[in-house]
């Protein structure tokens, strides 16, 4: 999905959710708790630069691989209407490479010569915590929100010689609106949904996008996956401009009480 489909998307169900939101009581009329266990294995693409400096393309430059993690997922639902629900996950987006160039690229001020063999870390890595209140809650689902991504990662580069060294520290924490609709399908324990969060300021944004087919039983125990997609533009954030992508599927079990 392109960006503006995907912003305009947003726009479209955020009106209907706030419409339904003073139109519907949001409540829970039990404490819930899902506990699971995610894998996702995104591949990842893009460029970066430290502010000011040329383009650092991941895939050709610096050989990065593609990251892979599992995480515990954790959800909290409870009938305080006042209080939000909580969603945590903790993303590992940690990657790494090790490339002979093929041309000269520089980086925090350090510049590294065609021919030499650069190790560099592509580290996103992020706590992801969404506070969330239900709007519907039968067959249709629909949540509403915002979702806080708080990054403790690095991006850093050593030449072959260990002379050259640049690093940067990013931690951002980014609120982007969010928004979760799921459809049961009837008497089958089956269901469809889509989770959507954006966030735009200035020349930063980022969206992420999951696409997810599920089955739950009767006891909660259940099992989903699909595709998720998150891409993240930084314009100067802590000296980072990035332009990057990662698109993979994912496959979540867990239960349900």
């Amino acid at each position: 999905m392109a960006l503006t489909q995907m912003k305009s998307s947003l726009n479209i169900l955020a009106i209907a959710a706030l419409a339904l939101q003073f139109s519907t009581p949001i409540h829970a009329d039990f404490v819930g708790l899902n506990i699971g266990v995610s894998y996702w294995s995104p591949s990842l693409s893009g460029d970066f630069s430290s502010a000011g400096e040329s383009d650092i393309d991941l895939s050709d430059d610096l050989d990065i691989d593609d990251p892979s993690q599992s995480s515990l997922v954790l959800s909290l639902e409870h009938p305080i209407p006042i209080l939000p629900n909580i969603r945590y996950q903790s993303i590992e987006l940690d990657s790494d490479g090790s490339s002979a160039l093929s041309g000269n690229i520089t980086f925090e001020g350090e510049t590294y010569t065609a021919g030499e063999t650069v190790r560099s870390t592509f580290d996103l890595s992020h706590d992801d915590i969404v506070l969330y209140y239900e709007v519907l809650d039968n067959w249709v689902n629909l949540d509403i929100g915002v979702d806080l991504k708080k990054f403790d990662g690095e991006v850093s580069m050593v030449g072959s010689t260990n002379t050259n060294k640049g690093s940067i520290d990013v931690d951002e924490t980014l609120p982007l609106l969010y928004l979760s609709a799921r459809f049961d399908l009837p008497f089958s324990g089956f269901y469809v949904g889509a989770d959507i969060s954006s966030f735009s300021i200035d020349d930063s944004s980022a969206d992420e996008l999951t696409v997810r087919l599920g089955y739950e039983s009767g006891s909660g125990l259940g099992i989903e996956g699909g595709v998720k997609t998150f891409s993240l533009e930084l314009d100067d954030a802590d000296d980072l401009d990035t332009n990057i992508e990662y698109d993979g599927a994912y496959i979540n079990g867990y239960f349900h009480f």
